[in-house]
């Protein structure tokens, strides 16, 4: 085992920016550095996954509050979106951790994997969306939004993610602005994350071999070190995306999302 429990904590610093910067991408470099880390805190190799998605979903329940309230004092949810998104993403978070449940560890590694590549070729080739994308008024509503937020939900749950990759294009698309649609992810990860955290924590074989500290899939150790400190991380994230733009920051998050996927692989 590590020696104490100090590089989930800086995990949780990486994770909070991310999550504030770009609504994206804190999940994903929490289930890959987990999915090796695990393992060496007693957690049997053939559960990592299970175990390193679902302390994932747990931590970002808190990441996700610091980011959607940091985004909220610069005005930068749309509250009724999110009202109408969250039914459909508690109930896609719960149903995806069941089906990830029922997955073996190898097949949900490789799932990860693709969608991190998917993602970083999305983000580096994918049309660049600034503040100019969309208009101020924009407020998507309706049972499509509560649709959508199912799919999202579900999704987010297999891959350990809040959602902000689906969320924010899906934004833009209707026509939100970018930091906008940023700000309204962050608020719709905490849905995505309660119903999969509730469901990895829930729907655990009985007599899987996890270590003292678990609660389900979700190991506590992991997921409290990384929210304590993605809580403090998340708003400097929020910062950054309030006061920069560019192709350039959005190629370089790309080329980590790559190195993510292509680590799961190999």
């Amino acid at each position: 085992m590590i020696e104490g429990l100090w590089i989930f904590p800086l995990l949780g610093i990486v994770a909070g920016v991310m999550a504030g910067l770009l609504g994206i991408g804190g999940g994903l470099v929490l289930v890959a550095a987990l999915a090796w880390l695990l393992p060496l805190q007693g957690v049997p190799a053939d559960l990592a996954m299970h175990a390193a998605l679902a302390s994932s979903m747990a931590s970002i329940v808190m990441t996700s509050l610091s980011s959607a309230y940091s985004h909220h004092r610069r005005g930068g949810v749309l509250w009724p979106t999110v009202y109408w998104m969250v039914p459909g993403l508690l109930i896609g978070g719960w149903l995806g951790s069941r089906f990830a449940v029922s997955l073996e560890g190898d097949v949900l590694r490789w799932i990860v994997a693709g969608y991190c590549l998917l993602a970083g070729a999305q983000m580096a080739f994918g049309r660049a969306r600034g503040d100019d994308a969309g208009a101020a008024g924009v407020v998507p509503r309706g049972p499509a939004m509560t649709t959508a937020g199912l799919g999202i939900g579900a999704l987010s749950a297999v891959v350990g993610i809040g959602g902000g990759s689906m969320t924010v294009p899906l934004l833009v698309w209707r026509g939100v602005r970018a930091v906008r649609a940023v700000g309204t992810s962050s608020a719709c990860g905490f849905a995505i994350a309660v119903g999969s955290a509730l469901g990895y924590a829930l729907n655990a074989p009985q007599g899987a071999a996890l270590p003292q500290g678990a609660v389900g899939y979700v190991y506590l150790p992991a997921a409290i070190g990384v929210a304590l400190t993605s809580i403090i991380a998340a708003p400097f994230g929020t910062r950054i995306a309030h006061a920069i733009s560019g192709p350039a920051l959005r190629r370089i998050f790309a080329a980590f999302l790559v190195a993510v996927g292509l680590s799961l692989v190999l």
